[in-house]
């Protein structure tokens, strides 16, 4: 009986090599390589509006955002991630061609396929870069953001009344409102009660 052969494990540092080369973007970890499948509108408009605000309120600081086609690589994860935005203030990030390695922010817009792994295996993963302060999850459907805080014992909360009023972002000292995140959706969000809009 003929037995199938494991793959052979991808190395993080050819994977880096591999991907500057593809026209379709790919995330790794841990060896695997996953394709990134295209996102809706809803999905990129969001993520536009938070770079688009960021870009305008970070302007003269030592502070950067970047949008999706920026790598991050978590090296004690194993793993190279292309996050919505991103926020970095370290020297080696602004200096860097391709790959970022310590965001103070990370913002990721949720979809159906990807809110489980959003909220666990990636967040568990960006937790390791001890350069990360805020972690926000922006669901576009129901016009809402979940922001979670790195504490100074480096426990990570909920900020609930932040997240239910604007994107406030306490590392950076600003605040974004709901409208302007949104900006550009014209459906009326979905509900828990009502579901989705017809």
């Amino acid at each position: 009986m003929v037995l199938p052969q494991p793959a052979p494990r991808f190395e993080r540092q050819d994977f880096l090599v591999w991907e500057s080369e593809q026209e379709i973007k790919h995330e790794y970890v841990a060896g695997e390589v996953f394709a990134q499948a295209g996102a809706r509108q809803v999905h990129v408009l969001v993520a536009g509006n938070c770079y688009a605000a960021l870009h305008q309120r970070l302007r003269g600081s030592p502070c950067r955002p970047y949008i999706a086609d920026m790598q991050l690589e978590v090296e004690r994860a194993d793993a190279v991630y292309y996050p919505d935005v991103m926020v970095s203030c370290h020297p080696e990030d602004l200096a860097a061609d391709r790959v970022l390695h310590h965001p103070r922010v990370i913002i990721e817009v949720l979809s159906d396929s990807t809110a489980a792994y959003d909220r666990g295996q990636k967040f568990a993963a960006y937790r390791l870069l001890d350069s990360l302060q805020e972690y926000v999850l922006v669901d576009a459907d129901r016009r809402s953001l979940e922001i979670f805080r790195r504490l100074p014992s480096g426990d990570w909360l909920l900020a609930t009344h932040d997240s239910a009023r604007a994107l406030v972002l306490a590392s950076l000292e600003l605040e974004i409102g709901l409208d302007e995140v949104f900006e550009g959706l014209d459906r009326e969000p979905v509900t828990a009660s009502t579901g989705s809009p017809s």
